[in-house]
């Protein structure tokens, strides 16, 4: 059982692309200090979700609520300012950093909304990713996929966010780089900020998650924490490469 505040809730929610229904009526919820995976298989609407909780799409039906000045608001007709504002940030699969521009003004470009206390912000990113602030001043179409993955996760910190939502933070990137990133989502963690993410590399995920969702053809199939889902044999035998 979680002792801590629920930030997010997602209730019953349908959403797709037009007339194109990818999700029938999924929820999900977050908590507090909480980092949470959704896998399943490709084309489930993993993505899809992501987008309609970030107001890129609109459900059709359902409800989504977050955590606002203690009280649980509806935020499913809030565009994606409104969410920044609140607390909510997201980082996308690709075209996720501004490549010709310098690092430091990639982070700026993450405080746009809000220009007081922007060189506090820029300190404590610096602080917590130390190379970064070591090529502040390089394009960011310089640094690796991993350094490239690490500047985004800041830009989306820069706003003190309560929620990072990380669509395929690995994707991508060589096997030797996919370690450093979730190093880096365990940074941001230890910051005090909850995770929501989608993630092909299941396993990996799941053992650094409080709990995980599995998803598959736009509807919950299963919940439990990360260890019980990457221990269930029927669901690593589907979704995990298991035997």
């Amino acid at each position: 059982m979680n002792n801590s505040n629920k930030i997010l809730e997602v209730n019953n929610v349908f959403s797709g692309y037009g007339e194109i229904e990818i999700l029938h009526g999924v929820s999900i919820d977050v908590y507090e200090n909480e980092i949470i995976t959704i896998i399943g298989p490709n084309g489930c609407g993993k993505s899809t979700l992501m987008k309609t909780i970030f107001g890129l799409l609109r459900p059709t039906s359902g409800s989504i609520e977050f955590m606002i000045n203690n009280n649980m608001t509806p935020i499913h007709n809030y565009d994606t300012e409104n969410l920044i504002k609140i607390g909510l940030s997201y980082v996308p699969q690709s075209d996720n950093v501004f490549p010709s521009l310098s690092i430091r003004e990639n982070l700026e470009m993450g405080a746009f909304i809000k220009q007081e206390g922007m060189e506090e912000s820029i300190e404590s990113m610096y602080e917590l990713f130390p190379i970064l602030k070591d090529k502040k001043d390089d394009p960011a179409n310089q640094l690796s996929g991993g350094q490239r993955q690490m500047l985004a996760f800041a830009r989306a910190m820069m706003l003190k966010p309560k929620l990072i939502i990380l669509d395929e933070p690995s994707a991508g990137l060589a096997p030797n780089l996919v370690t450093s990133v979730f190093d880096t989502i365990k940074t941001i963690h230890e910051a005090g900020v909850s995770i929501l993410m989608v993630e092909q590399n299941a396993k990996a995920a799941l053992e650094r998650s409080n709990r995980g969702y599995v998803l598959a053809t736009g509807e919950n199939k299963a919940t439990d924490t990360g260890n019980k889902l990457l221990n269930n044999k029927e669901i690593a035998s589907l979704y995990l490469g298991g035997k």
